[in-house]
C-alpha cells in the first residue's frame, strides 16, 4: 500500500510543473487579451455588465480547452509552451475575426448587448475546441 502511494506521489513534481505553466499561460492570455479588445473587460464585469462577463468568460474557456489539450499531449513542459503559445495567438485571432462579423462588436459588448456577448463567447468556445481537437498529436 505504500509503495502505491509513493508512486502516485512520484508524479506529483510533474503535476507542479504543468500545473505552474499552465497558470502562467493563463494569465498570459487575460493580461494579452484584456490588452488587445478595446474594451476594459475588468471594468465592465466590476460595473455588473453580463455581456462583458460572459464574453470574456467564453474567451478564458476557448483558450483552456487547447491548453488542456496541450498538456494531454505534450512531451514536455517546452512542447506544452510551444502548443500554449499557439492556443494563445489562435484566440486572440478568434476576436478580431468576430468583430469583422459583428460590427461594432466591442462597443455593443460594453453597451451590455447579450447577444452579441452570447455570440461572442460561442465562438471562442468553438474555436477553442477545434483547436483542442486539433493539438491530437
Amino acid at each position: 500500500m505504500l509503495d502505491t502511494a509513493l508512486h502516485s506521489l512520484a508524479g506529483l513534481p510533474s503535476f507542479i510543473m504543468y500545473f505552474v505553466l499552465s497558470a502562467v499561460l493563463l494569465m498570459a492570455f487575460i493580461r494579452l487579451y484584456s490588452w488587445v479588445t478595446p474594451h476594459d473587460e475588468f471594468a465592465l464585469i466590476r460595473a455588473n455588465n453580463p455581456a462583458a462577463a460572459v464574453a470574456f468568460a467564453g474567451a478564458i474557456i476557448g483558450f483552456s480547452l487547447p491548453l488542456s489539450s496541450a498538456i494531454t499531449h505534450s512531451m514536455s513542459l517546452l512542447d506544452c509552451a510551444i502548443w500554449g503559445a499557439v492556443a494563445l495567438l489562435v484566440q486572440v485571432l478568434t476576436f478580431f475575426v468576430s468583430r469583422l462579423a459583428v460590427k461594432q462588436l466591442p462597443q455593443r459588448i460594453t453597451a451590455g448587448d447579450m447577444a452579441v456577448g452570447i455570440f461572442s463567447a460561442g465562438c471562442s468556445v468553438t474555436v477553442g475546441m477545434l483547436n483542442a481537437a486539433c493539438m491530437t498529436y
